[in-house]
């Protein structure tokens, strides 16, 4: 029988090998194939829907299951590597790659943690569920949106495996794009009264949104936020632009719907405003939960996370935590201290073993 020691070994080398493959959103089959193999040579029976992945211990045999939940995917590449992000350097500490922090550790800590219990499925008072999703970074609709019902059939409540520090994310904000369209009337600028300048009109609406506050604010999550981050408008040095075209993130707490913030903001602007997606909900751990409660009883920081997850597209309650820090996502010579693994999968097996 293997202690955990050998589990946290394990972790390491399947993480050397995942950020060996490149996993780019959509583009994920080849290393969902090597954890699909990983899993079913540890005697696992492997769901696949896709290339999302979906395991069971003691499915049925205990009052509630867990899900554990990460995403195998990742961003490209971001500018500035200083070493080929799919053939990183090695180190005794660190785990280099891309991936390596988000949410490749996550994803091995979950597996390795997994395999645990499947090996001592006495010791587990839960029955657990390993879903291994894809198309996270991108928010498609092979990813977790085509799994989650099948997983809510499967499981009570879920941790979401994203790099938290472990600290455990309680709640997290959801996000709302919207793509603005200013309108006008093109002319040459020698004649400039018979045009109605729509670069004019989207900056008026720019700053009328950047002044905008939201009424209501969460004692949980604070004010929601709204920043406009991308304008594109004119076509020549002498032509007034007839369109201009600027882009808005906000990040909504549980005070506002997706739907109630673009009302909201429609009354108060001229451009059109169009909704990326308006299923990219807020997130919340219901009060006084078992999930949070053990957390905070075996010493896990309870904090609101600024970032979405997969968490928006399941209908359980969860909370988010993981290895890894947040703030070496989506960056350069992005990587993962090995202690951050130990530690994850130390703290995730105490969890589990503490549900009761």
């Amino acid at each position: 029988m293997k202690d955990i020691p050998q589990y946290i070994n394990d972790a390491y080398d399947l993480l050397k090998k995942m950020v060996s493959i490149p996993s780019v959103s959509f583009e994920e089959k080849e290393v969902s194939d090597m954890l699909c193999n990983y899993l079913e040579k540890k005697g696992i029976t492997v769901q696949r829907e896709g290339n999302n992945l979906i395991a069971t211990v003691n499915e049925g045999a205990r009052e509630h299951t867990l899900l554990l939940n990460s995403h195998i995917d990742t961003v490209p590449a971001a500018e500035g590597y200083t070493f080929d992000p799919i053939n990183p350097p090695q180190d005794e500490e660190i785990i280099y790659g891309l991936g390596s922090n988000d949410a490749g550790a996550s994803v091995v800590s979950m597996i390795e943690t997994f395999l645990y219990f499947a090996g001592n499925p006495e010791k587990c008072p839960v029955g657990l569920c390993l879903a291994l999703s894809t198309q996270e970074e991108r928010m498609g609709d092979g990813g977790m949106i085509s799994i989650a019902p099948l997983l809510a059939q499967k499981a009570d409540y879920a941790i979401i495996g994203e790099p938290t520090d472990m600290k455990a994310a309680i709640a997290e904000r959801g996000l709302l794009v919207i793509d603005a369209y200013a309108s006008g009337v093109s002319a040459h600028v020698a004649h400039s009264h018979l045009g109605d300048n729509a670069l004019l009109k989207a900056v008026k609406d720019i700053t009328t949104l950047q002044n905008f506050r939201f009424e209501k604010e969460s004692p949980l999550m604070g004010p929601t936020t709204l920043n406009v981050t991308q304008i594109d408008g004119g076509t020549a040095h002498n032509i007034i632009p007839d369109k201009c075209h600027f882009v808005i993130d906000i990040r909504p707490t549980d005070k506002y719907t997706n739907e109630e913030i673009l009302s909201l903001l429609q009354k108060e602007v001229s451009s059109t405003l169009k909704p990326r997606n308006l299923k990219n909900k807020t997130s919340a751990t219901p009060a006084r939960h078992i999930l949070s409660e053990t957390a905070e009883k075996l010493g896990a920081p309870l904090v609101v996370s600024q970032t979405t997850s997969d968490w928006m597209r399941i209908n359980i309650p969860a909370i988010k935590m993981g290895p890894g820090s947040t703030n070496r996502s989506h960056k350069a010579d992005e990587f993962v201290y090995k202690k951050e693994i130990a530690s994850a999968i130390e703290f995730y097996i105490n969890f589990i073993e503490n549900l009761k």
